[in-house]
């Protein structure tokens, strides 16, 4: 693992202000120190040197909704659990994540949340940059995969108790807003700073109007666990596409969402209102076989997890098989890659001032990529996580 000062030569670099040929890359101290479009006349002394191969290098990808990989999961609520997904997620060129809590009980709940809380990224980890609260105030005929036994009613008060016992970290709650009829939950969150997604929801197309009113601007896995397009109302899929305010997470994995509709989102929606996610499970990583979901028994299978009544129960997917995806469509650039894999899902937390672009004084989370966005290194905060195939 390469520590300290770092020199990335001869590569092609997708910065915050457009693209370089052949350029370089100083990282010191966990951030990016300079961006030389030339070979500088001196080089940095003390310094490791990666030989960039023509490869391209882009900002490191943000998971904002991951539940668990290689065994571990959120809810295990132990600072080893959080090291192993943290330690792994670099191998699919993710440098940040939201550790993404699923419907249990509030108990469980709050002893994952205590562990965040104290919880440090190790050096050349993954960081884990906050919480997605997924549920447990969600709708029961929506629940998808999240235990139906432990959904509850919006309550303000018991989730700025999480919310403190978490150190504040709960960037993204995941809500049906339905249950919020008035929007007074919805509206309380986001004076505290938090970014409000609906998700596992049976609303329509006037209740996101609603909830976007009253601040909603985001929506959970698009296409799964809530209202779909119908021509007498278009659900909230239908509001994604027609409302600019809002931007929606998607799992690329051609299961969850079909790869025609994939394109059908992409055409509609654009790399500016999307983001990449896996919203993966324990079992990511790892063989097929028997494994659990917020302590339900899940099969995987070689492609997906599903509970045993056949519901797809989170994913085994890499978010750089995601990306692959996404850039397979016609159109689909590295630059909308960048947009939807790691500036979106910056913006939308709150990062974006240190993270989601290559950008002087940004933390040095840097992929090295070939064409086929094929992952060659993962620098997280300026130390080499992880290192491919040449």
């Amino acid at each position: 693992m390469l520590v300290g000062k770092l020199f990335i030569h001869n590569t092609t670099i997708h910065s915050e202000n457009g693209v370089i040929d052949h350029g370089s890359l100083l990282l010191e101290n966990g951030r990016i120190a300079q961006i030389y479009p030339e070979a500088p006349a001196v080089f940095p002394k003390d310094a490791h040197f990666i030989d960039g191969h023509g490869w391209h290098a882009i900002p490191g990808f943000i998971d904002g909704h991951i539940h668990g990989a290689n065994g571990a999961d959120v809810m295990d609520a132990t600072e080893e659990a959080f090291d192993t997904m943290a330690g792994v997620l670099p191998e699919e060129g993710t440098t940040c994540f939201l550790a993404t809590t699923i419907t249990q009980s509030p108990e469980a709940i709050e002893q994952a949340l205590a562990t965040t809380a104290s919880y440090r990224t190790k050096a050349g980890h993954a960081e884990m940059a906050g919480v997605h609260l997924e549920g447990p105030f969600i709708d029961g005929e929506r629940a998808g995969a999240q235990p139906v036994e432990h959904i509850i009613k919006p309550d303000i008060s018991l989730f700025r108790k999480w919310q403190k016992l978490s150190g504040g970290r709960i960037k993204t709650v995941t809500l049906a807003p339905e249950h919020d009829l008035d929007g007074e939950f919805i509206r309380a969150l986001v004076r505290d700073g938090v970014n409000v997604s609906a998700g596992h929801t049976g609303t329509d197309f006037a209740g996101m109007k609603r909830a976007a009113e009253a601040g909603v601007r985001q929506v959970t896995h698009l296409c799964n666990a809530m209202s779909g397009i119908h021509h007498r109302d278009i659900g909230v899929v239908g509001a994604v596409f027609l409302m600019k305010e809002l931007r929606a997470e998607l799992i690329a994995d051609g299961i969850h969402v079909a790869p025609e509709m994939l394109e059908l989102i992409y055409r509609n929606a654009g790399a500016e209102r999307l983001m990449l996610i896996t919203d993966a499970m324990r079992a990511k990583c790892l063989p097929a076989g028997d494994y659990d979901l917020g302590g339900q028994p899940v099969r995987v299978a070689d492609d997906r997890a599903v509970l045993e009544d056949g519901t797809l129960a989170g994913s085994i997917l890499k978010l750089k098989d995601g990306a692959k995806r996404m850039h397979g469509l016609d159109g689909v650039s590295m630059e909308d890659i960048i947009q939807m894999a790691s500036v979106n899902p910056a913006k939308q937390i709150g990062l974006f001032d240190r993270k989601g672009s290559i950008a002087a004084g940004k933390d040095a989370d840097i992929l090295l990529v070939d064409d086929g966005l094929d992952v060659k290194y993962t620098i997280c905060r300026g130390v080499v996580g992880y290192q491919g195939g040449g």
